[in-house]
């Protein structure tokens, strides 16, 4: 028996890097979106998503960098991306949502955050349903199992969040 997790396939099974690398991508966007909600929106339930959103991608970010890079040692603590990170790694999409919603009126914020976190939750459903088909690795199938149930909790929030304020 290993003395590592026993998760070499991790570092290199193709599906599993490309559902660390499309997860992440979809996260990035959520995380960033929502750490930019935090200061912007008014809606106090946009505001408590967006908390639990920035605590979530932040250690999903920690949890998929430490099960790609096996060098790193283990720890308890969660270590957040950047902002110089995050956004170094959005990609064209992920800016473009960022970007339009600095951008946001006030009165308009609440609600074009709230619809751009259910499409990116819905992508990153359809990430994890994708490699729940695929994948191999026991560990990267236990968490992608963990992730799905938050997600699509967090689906079910955010359409009742989106109910409350009007499709406007």
């Amino acid at each position: 028996m290993s003395e590592k997790s026993g998760n070499t396939a991790a570092a290199m099974g193709e599906a599993e890097a490309k559902h660390a690398a499309d997860t992440s991508t979809a996260g990035l966007m959520s995380l960033e979106t929502s750490r930019i909600a935090l200061k912007k929106a008014q809606n106090p339930k946009v505001k408590e998503f967006a908390q639990f959103e920035v605590a979530e991608q932040e250690t999903i970010a920690d949890v998929l960098k430490s099960m790609r890079d096996q060098s790193t040692p283990a720890s308890g603590q969660v270590k957040a991306p950047s902002a110089e990170v995050t956004q170094t790694n959005l990609d064209a999409k992920g800016k473009q949502m960022v970007e339009k919603l600095q951008k946001a009126e006030a009165g308009a914020f609440d609600r074009e955050y709230v619809q751009g976190q259910i499409q990116g939750h819905q992508q990153l459903l359809q990430i994890q349903e994708t490699y729940l088909k695929s994948g191999k690795d026991r560990e990267n199938l236990n968490v992608t199992k963990l992730m799905r149930g938050q997600i699509k909790e967090h689906l079910a929030l955010l359409q009742d969040i989106e109910k409350q304020l009007g499709r406007g």
